[in-house]
């Protein structure tokens, strides 16, 4: 992942938005304006959903002056305890996972090849710190911190996936359990024998792996909403048809992927969805790229089980890519995600962190994703219509080729 080819594309604009007090007529067309006070959120009347968390925080797998770094959790947690969105806080709505050990060789040789496990085992023991690639790095932890993360992947599988089964019988009113992994590295583009954009382990393929081989659940249906398309679980289920990806990401960026004509190939034909929006595309894309593409894509494959990507370097405020969903956008994904689940997979629903470098916009999209899980509002305040104009024809342009494409 070049951090120079990730470089902004409206740093400027967005730094100004969060100082001003009113919007601004600009001679450029823009809009200077701030994020208005964060609205107070509703809190759902029901106990309707449960979120059960694990944290692998990774704290010493850190660089200096990285945006992939150890600070990205505490803030996520920082926000999530301002906002009342802790077990502690909320304790028969969110239950916090901690007992939960590392994957196993077996599990992350499901996915990963075994030279290529050991060679990162050994990198790690004689050469760190240092850089893997040209900004993916190592430190003396990150062998242990990357099984780590997958292992709470894992564990929050089984978790969704024994309170799918139990929740018919409940008697507390739960109607279901998402998981939310809180962890890193980063997974979505580590491929089975190259570390790549900051990731070692591709977290999520080897929780879609553990779906299927402990669980039975064969058709496990990916969703990655990060800015960066997750090539490294795109290229790992390429030929599989029971496991459906789709691809929400910005066109011409790192991995420079993702393209609408890479649909899968031999059996997997049709299973991988790429949805690459132009840059400035923002709420109003993601709206439309999930009512009319990921939706249908996902009552059409009829999944046993929903994993999410959730990248949140999407967000306006983010200094990697040049897409402009709000934090609000994130709470509408996490309504509409666990309604599908709740309707298609008995609620089997879990997502796994992937990027999201502005600190502060991070830890508020990771929090309203919670609220929109629990059903309750959005703590959002700032008005989409302060941002740049979306490109709206080419944003259509790009959905009605993934239409055509997948016939939906």
């Amino acid at each position: 992942m070049n951090l120079q080819a990730k470089a902004p594309l409206k740093r400027a604009a967005c730094v100004a938005m969060s100082r001003a007090s009113v919007a601004l007529s600009q001679p450029s067309g823009r809009a200077v304006a701030i994020v208005k006070a964060s609205a107070q959120p509703q809190i759902a009347d029901s106990n309707a959903s449960r979120i059960v968390y694990a944290t692998a925080a990774g704290s010493q797998h850190d660089k200096l002056g990285h945006p992939e770094c150890a600070a990205r959790i505490p803030a996520i947690q920082s926000a999530l305890e301002a906002a009342g969105l802790t077990a502690e806080a909320r304790p028969n709505q969110l239950i916090s996972l901690l007992d939960f050990r590392p994957a196993n060789l077996k599990q992350v040789r499901a996915i990963h090849s075994e030279r290529y496990v050991e060679r990162l085992r050994e990198l790690v023991e004689n050469n760190s710190p240092s850089l893997v690639d040209a900004d993916t790095y190592i430190t003396s932890t990150s062998y242990n911190d990357a099984f780590r993360a997958a292992g709470a992947a894992i564990a929050l599988v089984d978790a969704v996936v024994e309170a799918s089964f139990a929740r018919a019988e409940a008697a507390d009113g739960i109607s279901s359990t998402t998981g939310f992994g809180i962890c890193r590295p980063p997974g979505h583009h580590a491929l089975p024998a190259v570390p790549m954009g900051f990731c070692l382990l591709s977290t999520i393929a080897i929780a879609a792996r553990y779906c299927q081989q402990e669980h039975g659940l064969q058709r496990v249906a990916i969703f990655d909403f990060d800015v960066h398309h997750g090539n490294g679980t795109h290229d790992t289920f390429y030929s599989e048809p029971d496991i459906l990806f789709v691809s929400t990401h910005q066109r011409g960026t790192f991995p420079f992927t993702g393209k609408h004509s890479e649909t899968g190939k031999g059996d997997g034909e049709g299973a991988s969805i790429n949805i690459p929006l132009p840059g400035d595309a923002g709420d109003a894309a993601m709206h439309a790229a999930f009512e009319e593409v990921v939706g249908p894509a996902l009552d059409r494959f009829r999944p046993s089980v929903i994993l999410v990507s959730a990248g949140y370097d999407a967000h306006w405020k983010d200094p990697l890519a040049g897409l402009q969903m709000c934090t609000s956008t994130y709470h509408r994904l996490g309504q509409q995600l666990v309604e599908a689940a709740g309707r298609l997979c008995q609620g089997r629903l879990v997502f796994l962190l992937e990027g999201g470098y502005d600190l502060n916009a991070l830890g508020a999209s990771v929090a309203d994703t919670f609220r929109g899980v629990l059903g309750d509002s959005s703590a959002d305040g700032f008005d989409p219509g302060l941002l740049r104009d979306e490109p709206t024809s080419k944003v259509r342009d790009a959905l009605r080729e993934a239409r055509r494409i997948h016939n939906l």
